[in-house]
């Protein structure tokens, strides 16, 4: 269990961790089944950083009130803060869920429909406008939720949004076909352990449900809403999900959830 955590942690994330030696594609698939455990890891550390930015805060601008106003009329740097966290945050993930929201992005349009279109794009390493436009908006939502729960202190939701973003990649191996025989989706998929799988999502569920509270329900929700919506999109043009498609679900719910925690917050 302990290399399977490390094996998840390395591959999800850019943090400094024991080198686990080669990994198999079993150990990939079993490794699926902490992804959400690794989110719980992010969530505690983007949680931290946002508690650390409003504490270091001028004494003027401590506090939950979004209306204080000092320096002649200026509004508290909550939306600096908010960017440095943000920067924290895609740091500390490499970027790689971002990749696979930009290359769904542009095959998706540029695709035009077309299955095969689509999957020879999403291959491309770069990014053409499309992609580029859809980072641009996803970071942008973002910003701005992280800045709103600044101005509110209700920054508890920030530690279970990365835990609940990831849960929902084990539904989606759970309960979708790959769309590529030989894609790295398909390998986890097919030595995913699914007991151990779905008792990670039960204890998912019912630990964020006890800490979020009047919270959970709206988030959850906002979350399921857009996993039904992109599975049937991933299934009418693929047939099934790819790597960058279950990365694109990650960066969603994230920015989804977290406009969420605003509007239940």
């Amino acid at each position: 269990m302990r290399r399977s955590f490390l094996i998840a942690v390395r591959f999800l994330t850019r943090l400094p961790m024991p080198d686990p030696g080669p990994v198999s594609d079993p150990d990939l698939g079993r490794s699926a089944v902490f992804f959400p455990l690794v989110g719980l890891l992010l969530g505690l550390m983007v949680w931290a950083l946002m508690v650390w930015s409003l504490s270091i805060l001028p004494a003027e601008f401590s506090g939950p009130d979004p209306n204080r106003a000092a320096f002649g009329g200026h509004s508290p740097p909550y939306g600096l803060a908010a960017a440095l966290v943000l920067v924290a945050w895609v740091g500390l993930t490499g970027g790689l869920h971002l990749d696979g929201l930009a290359d769904t992005a542009d095959a998706w349009i540029g695709g035009l429909g077309d299955r095969n279109r689509t999957l020879e794009i999403m291959q491309d390493p770069s990014s053409g406008p499309f992609g580029v436009m859809a980072l641009v908006l996803v970071l942008l939502c973002k910003w701005a939720a992280l800045s709103a729960l600044m101005t509110t202190g209700a920054v508890m939701s920030l530690i279970w949004i990365p835990v609940l973003a990831r849960a929902q990649l084990l539904i989606l191996f759970l309960t979708t076909p790959s769309a590529r025989p030989d894609g790295m989706g398909a390998v986890v998929k097919a030595h995913l352990p699914r007991t151990a799988a779905w008792a990670w999502l039960v204890v998912t569920l019912v630990a964020s449900a006890l800490f979020l509270g009047t919270e959970w329900p709206g988030l959850v929700v906002a979350a399921g809403v857009l996993f039904l919506l992109l599975r049937r999109s991933v299934m009418t043009r693929l047939g099934g999900f790819s790597g960058d498609t279950a990365g694109a679900l990650v960066e969603l719910s994230e920015a989804l959830m977290l406009a969420a925690a605003v509007f239940f917050s």
